[in-house]
């Protein structure tokens, strides 16, 4: 019988710091004095990064969201805390170009921090056109407007499921990455901060578990052995900030994560600590892991070499890098993919450019009937 570990005391300090306020930052400095440009400014990365940048003394915060509630919270709630920081709240998307040339010709933001992505993993294996839209073609866009615009400095905001990747979540956000390395210059720095399973994410593990618990369970597992890394809210916007603040250009940068966490282990630890001691009765139950998903995430490729540290305790890693016309060439296949709806040919692209990249059962099946997916 599978014995998991109830203490957890990691997990403690990750969910207390959760709710955390941010009063300043040591690498608040990179954004301090100029105008700042935060995509997915609502959502709960983005809604934190602008926290902690507005105490950071900006000339000015352009939150940009294509979320309307998400930005209207988050605008509410910059006006209630830092009503002095002058910002400016817009509706749109990453894969606007007409909208982001407007947006860097208005207010000129010398830092870009890019948090706007698709992100669950489960439903964008049904969605993959709107997947490479979103997290690939949005982040070239937005990575082309920056340098036409002459930004310092754009930090984008992934996760180890680029690392070779078995969801279309993951492989489109590898291609965000493979971006930034190849649009770099010392004109315009881009670099990218890899992070882990960030705690109280909405739709990640920790919410799905307290409603789940809530209701005496069952608690759904996908495996026995699955593990993630995990990291705090609070964590995740520092390393963040300190990609802004780090001196090298094309390179990933990883922060601490310590060891993976079995997520049967965290599950147990919350149903003990929500239940009470109540919770005895409450059901683990194993689903199997999804399409997408694995036991256990890596957070480098075999290709990538590590260079030292920036920033503090950023790990920075060298990643390799496309030809820039190599490049535009296949965002341009993308495109195409994406408006005729083809399916397969996006898979055949994505392998092209992420040979590490394994689809899932879905997308397989997806690529001999592209009309059977949604996205």
């Amino acid at each position: 019988m599978t014995k998991f570990n109830r203490g957890a005391p990691r997990y403690n300090r990750f969910l207390s710091r959760a709710g955390e306020q941010y009063e300043g930052s040591q690498f608040g400095f990179a954004a301090a004095g100029q105008p700042v440009l935060v995509t997915g400014a609502g959502g709960y990365i983005g809604s934190a990064l602008v926290d902690a940048i507005a105490a950071s003394g900006p000339a000015k915060i352009v939150l940009l969201d294509a979320s309307e509630h998400n930005l209207f919270q988050v605008q509410q709630r910059l006006e209630a805390k830092h009503g002095q920081v002058p910002h400016e709240a817009i509706l749109g998307s990453v894969t606007d170009t007409e909208l982001l040339n407007s947006i860097f010709a208005r207010y000129r933001p010398g830092m870009v921090y890019h948090a706007a992505a698709l992100k669950h993993v489960s439903l964008l294996e049904h969605n993959p056109l709107a997947a490479v839209r979103e997290n690939t073609l949005g982040t070239y866009t937005l990575a082309r407007a920056a340098v036409q615009h002459g930004a310092a400095s754009l930090v984008l905001v992934s996760t180890d499921k680029a690392v070779n990747p078995h969801s279309i979540m993951g492989v489109s956000k590898r291609l965000a990455e493979l971006t930034m390395a190849a649009l770099s210059s010392p004109q315009c720095r881009m670099n990218v901060v890899r992070l882990g399973n960030v705690i109280g994410s909405s739709g990640s593990v920790v919410p799905i578990f307290r409603e789940q618990i809530s209701r005496r369970g069952p608690v759904t597992v996908t495996h026995p052995d699955a593990r993630r890394y995990f990291m705090s809210r609070h964590d995740a916007v520092e390393a963040i900030l300190a990609g802004g603040a780090a001196e090298c250009a094309g390179r990933i940068l990883l922060p601490e994560l310590g060891e993976p966490e079995r997520i049967a282990d965290l599950a147990c630890f919350l149903i003990g600590a929500i239940a009470n001691g109540s919770g005895k009765e409450i059901e683990i139950r194993f689903i199997g892991l999804r399409p997408g998903e694995k036991i256990e995430e890596a957070l480098l490729f075999q290709t990538e070499i590590r260079e030292g540290s920036a920033a503090g305790p950023l790990q920075v890693i060298r990643t390799p890098s496309p030809d820039p016309n190599e490049l535009y060439k296949r965002m341009e296949q993308f495109a195409w993919h994406i408006t005729s709806r083809d399916v397969m040919g996006l898979v055949g692209t994505i392998c092209a450019m992420v040979p590490e990249y394994r689809p899932s059962s879905i997308i397989l099946a997806a690529t001999n009937n592209s009309g059977s997916v949604s996205g």
